[in-house]
């Protein structure tokens, strides 16, 4: 394997009650493709109390992508969109000009009983073209996502295209994620598979490569032509994402991703003016984060 790459570590971050693991941005890798956040929630045991209630906090310039394992999450935005993610569905909500959304435990599990939450929240940065967009919500079921299986491994196409097949969801981007299981220990081949960018987020279990082991927890970020072949261990899950680069790297600050500071700079002054949409309902606000 080439040395370009690299073995990032979850870091801690509270997120709407409870720890998850960071795992993009990180100062030495800032994107891979157009992926510019990884935030892995859980696995965690919420309950009795303990919820997840993230509150309406605005985007501008990006995508949201939710993905969920086990437990469930309620979307609501400021386009009135309303939506329960049940594990193997995928929520894709494209802030572009501007839009705001809580993410919430739905009511159902809100009795007093205990339930496990696991599942990442993703952010895609749109290309300079289509950052000021209206902003638009797509929810694709379990049901309608490409599924396959190769020997001991199975395979979900969450989004983008991949392994010679394209999921509905297909981003303002070339763009790939992929849901891989190992029943038993495999050999993946991922050359001509892919394209561009690739990085594995290690859900459960370990993977070897070259390099040595890689462990749950851990992302390793290489190139395609660089990296043609995995080893998954026995009972090991790994999220496969990527894509080609954008022609221009925007910049993140807090939740917004745009192409210059003044635009960051304004949806700073909009949202500290209360200029953002509203999610229909609610008057929960976020403030921005003052520096330390």
């Amino acid at each position: 394997m080439a040395n370009n790459n690299l073995i990032i570590n979850e870091r801690q971050a509270e997120l709407g009650g409870f720890l998850i693991g960071r795992l993009l941005p990180f100062r030495k890798k800032r994107q891979v493709g157009p992926f510019t956040f990884i935030d892995h929630m859980g696995p965690a045991q919420l309950g009795d109390g303990k919820y997840m209630d993230v509150d309406q906090h605005p985007h501008i310039g990006l995508s949201t992508l939710t993905y969920m394992f086990e437990g469930e999450m309620e979307h609501r935005d400021s386009m009135g969109s309303v939506q329960i993610i049940s594990p193997g569905d995928v929520g894709f909500m494209t802030a572009g000009s501007g839009v705001t959304h809580t993410e919430r435990t739905p009511a159902k599990y809100r009795n007093g009983e205990s339930f496990n939450v696991h599942g990442y929240q993703i952010w895609v940065a749109l290309p300079k073209d289509k950052a000021e967009m209206t902003p638009q919500f797509e929810y694709h079921p379990k049901t309608t996502i490409p599924s396959w299986t190769t020997g001991a491994v199975s395979y979900r196409l969450v989004a983008g295209n991949a392994f010679g097949r394209s999921a509905p969801l297909q981003g303002y981007s070339p763009l790939f994620m992929v849901d891989l299981y190992a029943e038993e220990a495999a050999s993946i081949q991922l050359h001509e598979q892919v394209e561009g960018e690739l990085a594995f987020v290690i859900v459960k279990g370990e993977i070897s490569t070259t390099e040595g082991k890689i462990q749950a927890g851990q992302m390793l970020i290489s190139q395609t032509d660089a990296q043609c072949e995995i080893c998954m261990e026995a009972d090991t899950r790994l999220l496969l994402f990527g894509g080609q680069a954008l022609k221009e790297q925007p910049i993140l600050m807090w939740n917004f991703v745009a192409y210059s500071k003044e635009r960051l700079e304004k949806a700073k002054a909009d949202w500290d003016a209360k200029k953002f949409p509203k999610v229909p309902g609610d008057d929960t606000y976020i403030p921005f984060p003052v520096k330390q």
